[in-house]
């Protein structure tokens, strides 16, 4: 099936695509790519549930093509076994119907074409919604209204009116002093747990750092000064997307194929109209810009970590109200050897250099003292 692009392409069809559906070509040429198409089948079967192609036109393009090229074996394979043919039929409905148009729009052979059942009786598609929950009144009494005889009641248990007797303002004056004394030590607990509760001072280990591979990059349809680059971290779910404003420093040809080392754990922002999902690290000055250049030998995911800190594992993402990266990132810098390292506020004597599991150095081309983001 390597020249169903080429058929595709002789086809008189044409899209214009949009910011946000080049977006989404990409990180689907992505996955496809990774070799992780497996655990996106339940994520293509719900868009084309939506959509009667993946970016959401009106005509196929090369993404439903380059993406139907590695599902189509899968979904063969699926239909051709004897369990469940019913129930693979039900749950990959749309997947069947997008495979059975294009296979019959690219001309593939009769002994490679899947071959469908259109007989076959499938249940109705039921489509869950939240329900919203019923909200209730906690279960109690109701406050029923005294009658006058009750008050009378109450009132003569209560005793004469009138200025009580020197006994009973003396046991009222030590319950006075009791209450005051035990206000006043809850006071101090309460003040003692909110000191115990303060936040630590946040650790840098908390900052998920990668080695990462650029795959591709291209420059932002809509941003002179942003790339977006394809990055590897080592996630099981394929290469991340990633905005970067390195145009005015890097040309073109040097964000490909090489690696460098990313911020993994950041909240992920929209940049233009593209998702940023991690941060190339670099070091700075007032006029350049340089990579943190990790050692020879690195694989894309390895962790990098500095010095006395590999043993701890990183926040899964950063709180931004937290400003945990702003507090650490101050720190960071280079020193006269271009080594990267950590300013320890709590060791300031030894910085802690950025390494990995096998004691190498990270460091930058030519600035020292650099501000390393």
């Amino acid at each position: 099936m390597s020249t169903l692009i080429e058929k595709f392409r002789s086809l008189s069809l044409s899209n214009e695509l949009n910011n946000e559906q080049l977006a989404l070509a990409t990180q689907w040429e992505s996955v496809v790519k990774s070799g992780q198409i497996q655990s996106h089948i339940e994520e293509l079967n719900l868009r084309l549930r939506d959509h009667s192609f993946i970016l959401g036109t009106l005509t196929p393009t090369e993404t439903d093509v380059t993406v139907f090229e590695s599902v189509f074996p899968i979904i063969k394979d699926l239909l051709a076994s004897s369990k469940d043919v019913k129930g693979h039929y039900a749950q990959y409905r749309h997947i069947i119907r997008w495979s059975a148009y294009l296979q019959d729009l690219l001309e593939v052979s009769e002994e490679s074409k899947l071959s469908l059942n259109f007989d076959l009786e499938l249940p109705r598609e039921v489509i869950e919604k939240k329900k919203k929950e019923d909200v209730k009144k906690p279960a109690g009494d109701e406050s029923k209204p005294v009658s006058k005889s009750e008050a009378k009641a109450d009132a003569s248990k209560q005793g004469p009116k009138g200025k009580p007797d020197e006994e009973t303002l003396k046991k009222l004056r030590e319950e006075a002093k009791a209450k005051k004394a035990a206000k006043k030590a809850q006071q101090s607990q309460q003040a003692q747990q909110q000191q115990e509760q303060q936040p630590q001072k946040p650790r840098p280990s908390a900052i998920d750092l990668r080695i990462g591979f650029i795959q591709k990059c291209i420059k932002h349809p809509d941003a002179d000064s942003l790339y977006v680059s394809t990055i590897d971290v080592g996630d099981e779910e394929g290469p991340r997307t990633v905005c970067s404003g390195l145009v005015k420093y890097f040309p073109l040809e040097a964000m490909q194929e090489r690696y460098v080392v990313a911020v993994c754990n950041l909240k992920p922002v929209n940049m233009r109209g593209i998702k940023s999902t991690a941060m190339v690290l670099c070091g700075s000055d007032e006029n350049n810009v340089e990579f943190v250049q990790p050692p020879q030998g690195s694989k894309a995911g390895e962790k990098v970590f500095f010095e006395g800190f590999g043993d701890e594992e990183p926040a899964k993402q950063l709180n931004p109200k937290k400003k945990i990266w702003e507090q650490l990132q101050p720190n960071f810098s280079t020193n006269s050897d271009l080594e990267v390292f950590f300013k320890d506020e709590e060791d300031s004597n030894k910085p802690k250099k950025l390494t990995n599991a096998r004691n190498e150095s990270f460091k930058v081309a030519s600035i020292a003292n650099a501000n390393v983001r």
